[in-house]
């Protein structure tokens, strides 16, 4: 049982990523709000972002890929936690893009954050 909840885990971590990686592409102004004013070049910071997602998540899927790969999700989620301090920072709403009540940002960081890092501890294997 152990082993189908594990790779429940892996495979919906792996679409999770490639589409939120894709989504920048997709959409990049869904992002762009949320990329630190203080940051040079928030367009390329973006695609950036979405193609090392996308990789990412390949690596994954490979054995000889998959402990590494999941190292650097990990890094990237780390990496992100200065975006959600400044979405908090400037009131949960990025105009056309995301709006929360301020609970929703806090909770996306102290919450939710930590449990997708979490999520690719446990697939690394």
């Amino acid at each position: 049982m152990e082993i189908k909840v594990k790779g429940l885990l892996k495979i919906s971590l792996i679409v999770f990523y490639a589409f939120a990686g894709t989504y920048h592409f997709i959409n990049p102004n869904f992002y762009l709000g949320l990329i630190p004013d203080y940051l040079p070049c928030p367009l390329m910071i973006n695609y950036i972002a979405g193609v090392v997602e996308v990789v990412l998540a390949i690596g994954i899927v490979f054995k000889t890929t998959g402990r590494l790969a999941a190292f650097g999700l990990i890094a990237m989620l780390v990496a992100f936690i200065p975006s959600h301090v400044y979405f908090i920072q400037i009131g949960s709403c990025v105009p056309d893009a995301l709006c929360v009540y301020p609970i929703i940002a806090w909770i996306r960081l102290l919450v939710i954050h930590p449990i997708l890092i979490w999520w690719v501890w446990k697939v690394k294997g």
